[in-house]
């Protein structure tokens, strides 16, 4: 095919290819074992997949309503006010999308405007930034303070102006697996009570949480759940990335706008699975033993790299690992994680890649959500470097 003759005027100068896409292809290229991109290599549940067989059977192949079926709706609300004891409206105030990502694109397009301040945390998922920009938003970058990743509030009093619009918070965090406390949520309160800051909470690894800690939705913060669109993901909770399903819920006039953007960007999503989703929430044990399920593998993983030289950050929730390097080599994590990949056969993700100016520390992530084969493997050889 001829190449366009026009002039092309990019509204992403910047963006390129996803760190995970790119760490994938190479893992593929060197058969290495993939612990980069954030997917399970195991099974998801068969009843699930009869379910869905079953929905598609059926006949519920077409158009669901543009919010989500009224059935998963409702089961969403009844999952929230169990879970976390708030109260949303299934009728106005839920909306399944796409995949997470779909609803964080579709909460920034909805409410960012030219010129207007967003927050976000770095390191950072690499949606966030690039969404913001091509809606003409400003990107306000804070850092999570080492060694623990925390959030310095004071440094974020001191960005938040009147152009600041909306503030993105990820919690479980990817990629370090910190998670906000109450004192955090009070602390946003306090700085975001009396102004018209909106804040997008990505809460895709909810249910992933470890070493008896909580987790704090804003959608439990009365404070804070009136200015808050929360974004939930069913494929990282269903082990199912693949099946690109997830959900936002928010204040009814919040909602109002949302849709208008969502109904034009996918209108509705998969009706068959929404279906079976519906009818698979209604035990909340398949979805209230994850965070155990998943802290054994945490804990198998750690076990057996400890004599590895490899230093673990700690993970609180999510399913990945970072580890520190510094004691192996000076290379940047870039050049750090290639190499493992091409002389050692593992794949990570640099934890540079979440920096908008590519922060080196010496960090790499490392997903654990596999086989036990699989860590075991990959751990043999973090072993021996």
């Amino acid at each position: 095919m001829e190449a366009f003759k026009g002039s092309i005027i990019s509204k992403s100068p910047g963006v390129k290819t996803s760190i995970f896409a790119v760490m994938s292809q190479m893992a593929n290229e060197h058969n290495a074992i993939n612990l980069a991109q954030g997917f399970p290599d195991f099974d998801v549940d068969a009843e699930l997949i009869n379910l869905i067989a079953k929905n598609m059977r059926k006949g519920h192949n077409q158009y669901a309503p543009m919010p989500g079926l009224p059935e998963l709706r409702q089961q969403i609300v009844a999952k929230i006010k169990n879970t976390f004891g708030a109260e949303y409206n299934a009728d106005t105030e839920v909306t399944v999308t796409s995949g997470a990502t779909q609803a964080l694109f579709t909460a920034i397009s909805a409410f960012v405007r030219d010129e207007d301040e967003v927050i976000v945390f770095e390191p950072a998922y690499d949606s966030y930034s690039p969404t913001i920009k091509l809606n003409r938003g400003i990107v306000k970058y804070a850092k999570l303070r080492l060694p623990d990743y925390h959030i310095d509030w004071t440094e974020v009093s001191r960005m938040i102006s009147h152009r600041t619009r909306m503030i993105i918070l990820n919690t479980p965090h990817n990629p370090t697996g910190a998670v906000l406390s109450k004192k955090d949520l009070d602390a946003l309160h306090k700085l975001t009570k009396n102004t018209d800051i909106i804040i997008l909470s990505d809460e895709v690894y909810e249910h992933i949480i470890f070493d008896k800690k909580k987790h704090h939705s804003l959608s439990a913060y009365p404070g804070l759940a009136e200015r808050s669109i929360v974004v939930a993901s069913f494929g990282k909770t269903f082990h199912a990335t693949g099946w690109k399903m997830g959900y936002a819920v928010a204040p009814e006039n919040l909602m109002n706008e949302f849709r208008k953007t969502h109904q034009f960007i996918v209108f509705t999503v998969n009706t068959p699975i929404q279906y079976a989703i519906a009818e698979h929430l209604k035990d909340e044990g398949n979805f209230s033993g994850l965070g155990s399920f998943y802290q054994k593998k945490r804990d198998y993983f750690l076990k057996l790299i400890k004599n590895s030289r490899f230093k673990p950050v700690p993970s609180y929730g999510t399913y990945f690992q970072v580890l520190d390097y510094s004691e192996i080599s000076d290379l940047p994590e870039m050049e750090f994680a290639e190499w493992l990949i091409k002389e050692h056969g593992i794949a990570s993700v640099p934890v540079s890649a979440f920096y908008h100016k590519n922060d080196d520390h010496k960090m790499l992530r490392f997903c654990f959500a596999k086989k036990e084969e699989t860590l075991e493997k990959a751990a043999e050889i973090l072993c021996k470097i």
